[in-house]
């Protein structure tokens, strides 16, 4: 135990010593005060998926409806409270949407700040995403780009927490908030097979996803061009994560929505092709006394 603690003191110091002092407006809330807990629960959010595939190799999927509504429900109200606060709070504190400084609006700081720790708090939360992925067998969603974004998520908001709680900070999490509450809608509606038909819309979800980080990057380098105070750092780190993660949706989407059609498209060509005269080519092939195994 005493060598736990220790290398938490080696851990924190190293960071302290890294970014500068922390902002004392957060010492003592929940999972703050020590980036240990923060990692750790990252590290056994990655072994389960690892150790969760190899369980479920063998087993039947689970369905697990009932809990992905409620689970899909509360992540729904979750993010219309934070997108509800984010707004209100910020216009309380009379922020400035071009750049706003970390220490200029009184209470109305401290206010944006306690909603980004619910902001940070459900990217753990979130971490149930993959984990029912992984119960459910869905393993073609866990890629790179799910595991990367959810394991970073976490950890970066817990460094936003502690150094840049507020000011700037607050206009990534109210646009991403409006998103989850379209997100998790359609996850929830997506759990009942009868619902399907009218889920017409999830493209547009990485559509707005994507819009989402442009609008972000803009904002975060507004207050480059036009500084008011927020640290020059965070404001480069957070323009050059969110460019990663548009590389990565934007990959995705031209995966899944661009090359998959045009795929289709080959195939139905392809098979009309094969078709002579309304039989297909193995009736020519069999009827020559040869047959090929692919065909058959």
């Amino acid at each position: 135990m005493e060598h736990l603690k220790a290398f938490d003191n080696e851990v924190n110091a190293f960071l302290d010593n890294m970014f500068g002092p922390r902002d004392s407006r957060v010492r003592g809330w929940f999972l703050l005060d020590s980036y240990l807990p923060t990692f750790i629960l990252t590290i056994i959010y990655l072994l389960s998926i690892w150790l969760g595939n190899k369980y479920m190799k063998n087993r039947p999927a689970l369905s697990l409806r009932g809990i992905l509504t409620l689970y899909n429900l509360g992540i729904t109200l979750l993010s219309a409270y934070m997108l509800v606060e984010l707004i209100l709070s910020s216009w309380e504190g009379g922020y400035n949407l071009q750049c706003q400084n970390l220490d200029s609006a009184g209470e109305g700081d401290i206010r944006v700040a306690k909603v980004l720790w619910w902001y940070y708090f459900s990217k753990l939360v979130e971490f149930l995403d993959t984990i029912f992925f992984v119960l459910r067998k869905k393993t073609s969603q866990i890629t790179f780009l799910h595991v990367y974004h959810h394991a970073s998520m976490f950890n970066i908001w817990w460094c936003v927490l502690n150094w840049i709680p507020c000011g700037q900070s607050f206009f990534g999490p109210t646009l991403n908030s409006f998103i989850h509450i379209l997100m998790y809608s359609y996850y929830g509606l997506s759990v009942f097979p009868s619902m399907h038909k009218y889920l017409w819309w999830k493209k547009y979800l990485t559509q707005a996803q994507l819009v989402q980080f442009v609008l972000t990057i803009t904002h975060t380098l507004s207050a480059v061009v036009k500084p008011c105070g927020f640290p020059f750092g965070c404001l480069i780190f957070q323009s050059s994560y969110m460019m990663t993660l548009v590389i990565l949706f934007l990959n995705f989407y031209i995966q899944t929505y661009r090359k998959k059609p045009e795929k289709k498209k080959m195939q139905e060509l392809l098979a009309g092709k094969e078709m002579k005269n309304g039989l297909p080519k193995a009736h020519f092939i069999a009827a020559n006394g040869v047959t090929d195994k692919k065909v058959q």
